[in-house]
């Protein structure tokens, strides 16, 4: 695989200036924690070489003096608001982030609450925090957020927020995904801070979108793509132009909540040490592109797979058509049309023209394509695993790795005692198999030592997957694509 990021000289200069951040503000800072800390998959698959968990590797190392918030917004509780790349829930994504941080040796001190309006649903999650002995606090919906600065930066804004108590000189404030509220949880401490008499900073560990690279950059539609559902728009940073007479990039959030932390530090301090929003940040990944050309071949993928992704929500009834529309224009801004630029989509559809079968196609490293189509006894994800390892094993095509005496038996299990309506074997059931009969049979177990070679590879297919092969596509890092149909 092609590499176009620098991780380490990423994880080196990254928590140099973070070091410095916190040495600016003293003995208190606030740490937005833009994107995640762990799990940062679309990092890895925008930038190849980024590792997904390069933030928490950072961060351990001040682990000691740092403690942690996890922020969910009541709205996203009330919808059910479903993590893509893992199908958990946000609010089961809390509990399951709180323990992953424990156990790598991180102190959780809270779970706040944002935008809360009274939804039962975040009451009911809230009940269910308690009785599990997890501080737990809201922050209100405040009418006119954030241009009303007034009311905001007042005992009727910030001030009607519960005080979150840390203890430690780091507080690492992060969440399940974005648009939770992370920022304002920060804000409104910086706030609460200040009325008790302690003098507290703020800064936004981000990563996308990147401020060093241009605006149409793909690296930068992407993140835009990945936002879709939030309404996210990247922009130039009018305060950092005018400040810096220098091109910098942000979003719309960020600059728009601006002047609510210019009021706020001036409030505090007498003057704000930011000049912009792009200021507030430690973003070096800008910098730690190696090869530019791989990046933006990663980051068209990924703006097409999140179309694809939406196309499939639509149909879904999962959201409305302004996010597919959104992602369309983004498609004509990078100027790629998905089936000329992503040749498995081409190559899966034509299959599966000529067969009348669901099909799925797979481009490897070397730039071939294999193919596969479902069966009686195959799904078409799980009939491609077989057919592209067997390639890249040097098998003969013909050569039946699981056979057909074996399958047999899984499906009548599947749909006689587990009362599945689809006989055929997915993904992780044909990876069980092949990994039993390896014990015994070299064939399998050289077709099963190729699965690290599809890492970084491209798939499509014309029919939408589950979620089991979603997941395993997932871990073994390939980038899916599924035609908005639904089985037969």
């Amino acid at each position: 695989m092609k590499y176009g990021f620098d991780n380490e000289k990423y994880l080196k200069i990254q928590s140099e200036h973070i070091k410095e951040r916190i040495a600016r503000f003293g003995n208190k800072l606030y740490l937005e924690l833009g994107g995640k800390l762990f799990d940062d998959y679309h990092a890895s698959r925008v930038l190849p070489g980024f590792q997904p968990d390069s933030k928490l590797k950072m961060l351990s190392q001040l682990s000691d003096r740092a403690e942690i918030v996890i922020v969910i917004s009541a709205v996203d509780i009330e919808k059910n608001k479903v993590r893509n790349d893992l199908g958990i829930t946000y609010d089961e994504d809390v509990l399951r982030l709180r323990s992953e941080f424990i156990n790598r040796g991180f102190m959780v001190s809270s779970v706040v609450i944002t935008h809360y309006n009274g939804q039962s649903s975040a009451d009911a999650f809230r009940e269910r925090l308690r009785r599990m002995d997890i501080p737990t606090y809201v922050h209100y919906l405040i009418d006119g957020y954030p241009n009303n600065v007034e009311l905001i930066d007042s005992d009727e804004g910030f001030g009607r927020n519960d005080y979150v108590p840390t203890t430690r000189p780091l507080v690492i404030v992060t969440a399940p995904g974005p648009g939770s509220g992370k920022m304002a949880v920060c804000l409104s401490q910086l706030y609460n801070e200040n009325r008790r008499g302690v003098r507290a900073g703020y800064a936004k560990f981000e990563t996308f979108p990147v401020w060093s690279l241009p605006l149409k950059h793909p690296v930068n539609i992407a993140y835009e793509a990945a936002t879709a559902d939030l309404n996210d728009v990247n922009m130039i940073d009018p305060f950092h132009l005018e400040a810096y007479g220098k091109t910098a990039i942000n979003y719309n959030r960020d600059i728009e909540i601006f002047p609510v932390l210019n009021a706020l530090f001036e409030g505090i301090y007498g003057e704000n040490p930011y000049k912009s929003p792009t200021d507030m940040g430690v973003n070096m990944v800008g910098f730690c592109i190696s090869d530019d050309e791989v990046c933006r071949v990663a980051s068209n993928n990924e703006i097409i797979r999140r179309y694809f992704t939406a196309l499939n929500k639509f149909a879904l009834g999962y959201t409305d058509e302004s996010e597919v529309n959104k992602i369309r224009l983004l498609l004509n801004q990078a100027k790629i049309e998905p089936a000329v630029y992503r040749r498995p989509i081409a190559a899966a559809r034509e299959r599966a023209a000529a067969s009348g079968h669901h099909c799925s196609a797979i481009e490897l490293q070397d730039g071939t394509i294999i193919t596969a189509e479902s069966s009686e006894l195959l799904g078409p994800s799980a009939a491609l695993i077989l057919n592209a390892t067997k390639y890249l094993a040097g098998i003969d095509h013909s050569v039946k790795l699981i056979p057909q005496h074996m399958i047999e038996p899984i499906q009548h299990t599947k749909t006689a005692y587990l009362r599945s309506r689809n006989p055929r074997l997915h993904t992780d059931e044909v990876l069980v198999a092949l990994s039993l009969l390896s014990a015994h049979d070299e064939q399998c177990r050289r077709a099963l030592e190729k699965l690290p070679e599809l890492f970084g590879c491209q798939v499509h297919s014309t029919v939408m997957l589950g979620e089991v092969d979603h997941k395993i596509f997932n871990k073994l890092g390939v980038g899916l694509t599924c035609d908005p149909k639904f089985k037969k």
